[in-house]
């Protein structure tokens, strides 16, 4: 009986940026749950490539590239979907990017980037899942925050401030569709080992400081965050709604 809540069987998953990193590894993760997996990126052969090997591995993927920052193409993409007869069961918002630079030298061009790459992308593929969702009464959307989505550093504010809006689009979204039967969450991942911070992991004084600043003493692996993702599109979380779930090593729960 546990086991069947956690089970994906029947259900039919979009990530967004998915076609390498993070999210190829939470799709992988709901595709062994059973998801059939719709796979995003902006490139077309490399989501066609990533849709490839998974099917090889045995999983159902089919691949839909498109810019999550185009409100056009977002509303195409989703259209074809149903054109294809694909009902988008969970909607896991993982695209992102990340920029480090001083505020005082960003340009307006460089924040809206990274604000409408990290934060607006997740409300235009929501609302368009949504809208499809709130006829059939269920769904579940799983928005990836961050660590950032509670605390700051130096160098990255519109990655902070995009991450902090995610939780609590996360809570609006909730608001307002949880009484349809959509449940809406978010993880708040630590540092990961990915290649958005190869950077910071080959900064001696930096990967040191992670590894003692991080209960777990060491960074996160992709693998890390396949739990929650399963949990949060599952029916075991049915009645959670609005949360953020840390994957963070315990990092934010000590000074």
């Amino acid at each position: 009986m546990s086991q069947q809540l956690f089970s994906l069987e029947g259900r039919s998953a979009l990530v967004t940026g998915s076609s390498r990193g993070l999210g190829k590894a939470i799709a992988q993760g709901l595709g062994e749950a059973g998801a059939a997996l719709v796979i995003n990126g902006v490139d077309p052969q490399r989501c066609e490539a990533t849709a490839a090997e998974l099917r090889s591995l045995g999983f159902k993927a089919t691949a839909l590239a498109f810019d999550v920052t185009d409100e056009a193409s977002v509303v195409a993409a989703i259209e074809k979907l149903d054109a294809d007869g694909i009902e988008v069961d969970i909607l896991v918002n993982n695209a992102g990017i990340q920029l480090r630079k001083p505020m005082i030298e960003l340009t307006s061009a460089e924040w809206h980037k990274v604000i409408d790459t990290n934060l607006t992308s997740a409300f235009l593929v929501a609302r368009e899942v949504a809208k499809r969702m709130l006829p059939r009464g269920r769904g579940k959307i799983v928005n990836i925050g961050s660590l950032m989505s509670g605390l700051a550093r130096p160098s990255i504010a519109p990655y902070t401030a995009a991450k902090g809006g995610i939780k609590l689009l996360t809570q609006s979204m909730t608001a307002e569709w949880a009484p349809h039967g959509i449940q809406t969450n978010a993880i708040g991942p630590g540092y990961m080992l990915t290649d958005m911070n190869q950077a910071l992991i080959d900064n001696k004084e930096f990967n040191d400081w992670v590894i003692g600043r991080t209960p777990a003493r060491r960074w996160g692996d992709a693998k890390d965050l396949v739990g929650a993702a399963v949990f949060l599109s599952s029916s075991a979380s049915d009645y959670v709604s609005g949360q953020i779930i840390y994957v963070d090593g315990g990092m934010a729960a000590v000074v």
